[in-house]
């Protein structure tokens, strides 16, 4: 169970404002301040949002501490402990993967942990052994910046909660206020307050950085789903021969020398 209503009521009065004072500040109505202190009502996300940079918290902070006058805030971290993460379950309770499509990808943006967005999100179940542990989002990708994965393959993210979990060289889907969901191999490890680098397989795109502070999610890649088979080894061609006969002699002449 939440705290809202009565760090609602606590942080107000800590402000000096009567409920009306801090209903005009949050563009509301009066009434909504009094159903939302006396645990009636719930504010829904963007108003939830809204109301915790207002008091200069985070809404973890916001819903699941109880603040009051020996309250303390933790140490804020970039790397963890960001934010709730909403999640859907099926009659089983068991969670289930949500589907966001490219078409929704820019809604996403604003109702990642808007609990009702991601319940009408597409989701599914898949039996596979690696996900009986964690928690997975598959996010459509489009754009030839990844390839060989094809535009339109869907990518099975697993959730990562600690941002220093990110390692160089393997991949992730990035969600971010400018750059929106995009699916890029890291090109360094997180550091606190620092860029991280974004890598294409498709060398034809430039590396590019991001702001931490731009970061709303990151999932490490753990599949991918794709109605496009790959193509069959391509035959030698003379140039290859040419190539692995001339690495061939280096490595022989390499070894004579040994």
């Amino acid at each position: 169970m939440s705290n809202i209503s009565s760090n609602l009521k606590y942080l107000r009065k800590k402000k000096g404002h009567t409920q009306q004072q801090f209903a005009d500040a949050m563009e509301i109505k009066r009434s909504l301040i009094g159903a939302y202190e006396e645990d009636r009502a719930e504010p829904k996300y963007d108003l939830l949002k809204k109301i915790a940079e207002y008091f200069e918290l985070t809404i973890d902070e916001f819903i699941n501490e109880n603040i009051n006058d020996s309250w303390k805030p933790k140490p804020k971290s970039q790397g963890s402990n960001l934010r709730i993460l909403s999640i859907s379950v099926d009659k089983d309770d068991n969670e289930n993967i949500e589907m966001v499509p490219v078409k929704a990808s820019a809604g996403y943006l604003n109702g990642f942990a808007d609990p009702q967005y991601i319940k009408d999100l597409p989701k599914f179940q898949l039996p596979l052994p690696f996900l009986k542990q964690g928690t997975f989002r598959a996010f459509e990708i489009v754009g030839d910046s990844m390839l060989p994965i094809q535009s339109g393959s869907v990518i099975l993210g697993e959730y990562m909660d600690n941002w220093n979990d990110v390692k160089t060289g393997e991949t992730y889907v990035i969600v971010s206020k400018n750059e929106g969901v995009v699916y890029k191999r890291a090109g360094n490890r997180f550091k606190e307050n620092k860029e991280l680098k974004l890598i294409s397989d498709n060398k034809v795109y430039d590396p590019y950085t991001i702001a931490a502070e731009d970061i709303l999610e990151i999932w490490k890649a753990k599949a991918y789903i794709s109605s496009t088979l790959p193509d069959p080894t391509p035959e030698p061609t003379i140039e290859t021969l040419t190539n692995m006969m001339s690495q061939m002699q280096k490595s022989i002449s390499q070894l004579n020398k040994n």
